[in-house]
Order: structure tokens, then C-alpha cells, then sequence
């Protein structure tokens, strides 16, 4: 594991004068060795793309201090944030990534080891907050589960932590950005396979493993360009409370998630939970809040969200807000409830992450035993789809889950996305669920 800075100078760690801004949002075991790609400055663009993606031109085109745009940054800081330090951790580095990530932004101003503490209002010349990104694999290792399939973007690392001041941000623009062009999809299974594995979940609830397993897909597109705009216009989609792009060495990521994993503010710890989707019309609406299938299925990761913040909650401070109130993204209407809980004295943000990754709503429940069938049913990991990512600062965090969400490496753009399966799924409507929730997300980053 390598601590760098902005442009891949390493860094020492050191304690900064923390100035947070206003809180908000859009809408084991010590370190190895860091053998993975050191980090970029964010929001500059995935250096070291290949060559023949137009990396180079691309840079040029977006010059020296593109805007950073990190999801759920406070809006006031988004024009004006410069990269400060960043650590990088794959799961194969061994170690704690939730242990890692406090004390990484702890040595660098940012103060996570209490988020019942008020945090101050007030900018200064130093820390702003970070960005924190971890991959579904390293919420998987923090909940004790084995590990799934190889991942089909390795360059991509498993926990990204960016510090970021204020500074100036002028972007230049030498010249027209170099041509966008998309290739075909290619799936990571067949829609027979698909249909296959949800078979197989409905056996496992029959036998009493599981009352139900979350299913991911996973596809790649080969590419050449800049991914930068395209995955600028993916955090741009209409109710994308997480919109935004986070970036490093050969790797970048655009989220344009609903769903709130994780929000922490004034002590109060509140998740979204998101289950149930159906078309964005008349009918569509009607049929998602008559489905009894739905409705259980969304109930019983309720449930699972209320036991997992009942393990970091003042006792008896959990309660359900909201529960199955259908909002609309994109062309999907979806079902959506509000848990929320006091924090117990001094959690932290390393508890914080261990209680809530991976997110219910998209592992299943029981949550182990449903991780352990995701991990031998689906073919490929689940990449940068299925984790955390957001902005984090003093006595307040704000993390979305990863859905919604496509990876570029040098060659390739990767999406992702599943449902949940329960014992009265139907195998063909759930892998034509899957399909119509990738749709809108493969035509922006095509540019229709």
C-alpha cells in the first residue's frame, strides 16, 4: 500500500489544519506492499490509459486542473477542490481497508473517530473532506465473506481515499476532444445462465439457506477516447443523488446512484434502502406498489438495514421513516424507504463501514449466507458497482451504493447491474429487470 499525492508524488502522513465545509450532498492486520497503480491527480482524468484509447490527447484537451466533481461533495466545494494526499489498497494487500481508510484520513486533518462530534461549518486554507470510494469485494472482506469470482477491471483498487483542499481549479482547453467511439456490449453470462442462477437462488431459499440473494451482472465494452465526458454524463442522469466521477492511475469511475448506502450528520446514521423497479409509466407505477413480491422482498432488506444500523444505534433509536415510497429515476420508478438511528457514543468511521458494507439491498439476507452464494453464482466480481462511494468529513459521512455505476480501464468501460431474487421470482423477469436498468446506462455513456 502506497499513500501519493496529487499527480503520484508520495506523500508522508501529516496533520493538517482541518476546515470542513457545509454538510451535505447531491440530492486485522498492518499494510503490505502496494502493487497496484499509484495514484493520479482526481479529477485530471485516468493517467495511463493505453495509448491507443487517446489517453494522451485527452489530457491534453482537458488540461492541467480539470473541475473535480466528486459524488456528494457540498456543492460550494465542487468548483473549488484540489487534490491534497490519496492512499490506494487492493484486497490482496492484506490488512483492515476500513481501519486503513480512518487512519490515512485522520494523519491528513480529517478526524473520523467520532462522528457524534459537531463538526465545524467553517472553510479554512487547509482540508476540505475527501472522497472515499470501497469496491463491494472490500465490503465482502469486512463482513466476513469468502471471496467471489476474479474482478474483471483489476486495475481498479478496492478502497480510494482523496483528500482535497481548496484551491484554483482553471481549466484549459487547447483544442476539440478526440473522437468518442463505443463498441458492442459483451456479457459476462448469457441470459440462459442468468436465468440459471436465479433458478438456483430459488432452490437455496427452498432449502431454507437464504430468504433471498441479490444477482449482479457484468458487461465490457471496448472504447477509444476520452471515457472522462462519457462517464461525466452518467452522473449527470435525472435523480443520480450520488452523480459524479472519481478518477486515478489507468482506472476512473462514474456513479449515477440513487441510493444512499450510509449518511451520518449531527449524529444521526440514515440509510435508503432501493428495492423494486418496474417502467416509468402509469402502469408501471401501479403494478410496483400491488406486487406483494416487491413488497416482501423490499421489507425483508429493510429489515436486514435495521439490524445492521442496530449494531452501531443508541438502543432503541432505530426507526423506519419512510417505507416503500416509489420515486422515479431515469425511465424506472423504484421503491425506496428511510431507516434511521442515533449513533452510539464515539463510533467511528471504521465501525461505521464494518456494520453497513456491503450494502442489504444488494447482497440479501441473511446477508453471509447470501454473500456466500453470490460468491460461487455469479461469474465475475461486481467491480466498482455494489460498494460505497461519496464524501466524507469531520462528524459527517455521505456514502451511496455503487448501482448505477460503470468503471473504464485502458480498454475497456464495465457496468453492472442485478436484482434481488426471492422465491417468487421469476427467472426471465429478473434478467429482463436486470436489462432495463443497464439500458439508460449504456445509451449515456454512448452518447444518445
Amino acid at each position: 500500500m502506497r499513500k501519493v499525492g496529487p499527480y503520484g508524488v508520495e506523500t508522508l502522513p501529516q496533520v493538517c489544519a482541518a476546515g470542513t465545509g457545509p454538510a451535505g450532498s447531491a440530492a486485522d492486520s498492518g499494510p503490505a506492499a502496494d502493487s497496484g497503480p499509484a495514484g493520479s491527480a482526481a479529477g485530471t482524468g485516468p493517467a495511463g490509459l493505453a495509448a491507443d484509447s487517446g489517453a494522451a490527447a485527452s489530457a491534453a484537451h482537458r488540461g492541467p486542473a480539470a473541475p473535480i466533481d466528486v459524488p456528494a461533495a457540498p456543492a460550494a466545494c465542487r468548483g473549488a477542490l484540489t487534490e491534497r494526499a490519496r492512499l490506494h489498497w487492493f484486497r490482496g494487500d492484506g490488512g483492515d481497508p476500513a481501519a486503513l481508510a480512518e487512519e490515512f484520513l485522520a494523519a491528513h486533518g480529517l478526524p473520523l473517530h467520532d462522528l457524534t462530534r459537531p463538526a465545524s461549518g467553517q472553510h479554512g486554507t487547509g482540508v476540505c473532506g475527501a472522497a472515499l470510494y470501497l469496491s463491494a469485494a472490500a465490503g465482502a472482506l469486512l463482513a466476513g465473506a469468502p471471496a467471489g469470482a476474479p474482478e474483471p477491471a483489476p486495475a481498479l483498487p478496492d478502497l480510494a481515499v482523496v483528500v482535497y483542499q481548496h484551491g484554483p481549479t482553471r481549466v484549459t482547453r487547447p483544442g476539440p476532444p478526440p473522437p468518442w467511439w463505443l463498441g458492442e456490449w459483451v456479457e459476462s453470462w448469457t441470459p440462459g445462465q442468468h436465468a440459471a442462477a436465479v433458478d438456483a437462488v430459488r432452490a437455496a431459499i427452498g432449502r431454507g439457506d437464504v430468504y433471498q440473494s441479490n444477482l449482479v451482472g457484468h458487461a465490457a465494452a471496448p472504447y477509444t477516447g476520452d471515457p472522462l465526458p462519457a462517464l461525466s454524463r452518467l452522473g449527470a442522469l435525472p435523480g443520480a443523488r450520488y452523480g459524479g466521477v472519481l478518477t486515478g492511475d489507468g482506472w476512473a469511475i462514474g456513479c449515477a446512484s440513487p441510493e444512499t448506502l450510509v449518511e451520518v450528520t449531527d449524529g444521526q446514521v440514515i440509510t435508503r434502502p432501493i428495492k423494486g423497479t418496474r417502467p416509468a409509466t402509469a402502469t408501471g407505477r401501479a403494478e410496483l406498489l400491488a406486487s406483494a413480491k416487491e413488497r416482501a422482498e423490499h421489507i425483508m432488506i429493510v429489515d436486514l438495514e435495521r439490524n445492521d444500523l442496530a449494531r452501531i444505534a443508541r438502543t432503541g433509536t432505530v426507526t423506519v421513516d419512510e417505507l416503500f415510497a416509489v420515486r422515479r429515476w431515469c425511465d424506472l420508478w423504484q421503491a425506496e424507504s428511510t431507516v434511521r438511528a442515533a449513533a452510539a457514543d464515539g463510533l467511528g468511521l471504521a465501525d461505521l463501514l464494518r456494520a453497513t458494507c456491503p450494502g442489504g439491498s444488494v447482497t440479501g439476507a441473511p446477508k453471509l449466507a447470501a454473500l456466500a452464494q453470490i460468491s460461487v453464482l455469479e461469474p465475475v466480481g461486481r467491480g466498482a458497482s455494489m460498494g460505497a462511494l461519496g464524501w466524507v468529513a469531520p462528524g459527517h459521512v455521505d456514502l451511496g451504493l455503487t448501482i448505477r455505476t460503470a468503471a473504464a480501464d485502458g480498454q475497456r468501460l464495465h457496468t453492472w447491474a442485478g436484482g434481488g431474487i426471492t422465491w417468487d421470482s421469476d427467472a426471465h423477469a429478473e434478467v429482463a429487470e436486470a436489462a432495463a436498468k443497464t439500458t439508460p446506462i449504456r445509451a449515456t455513456l454512448a452518447g444518445r
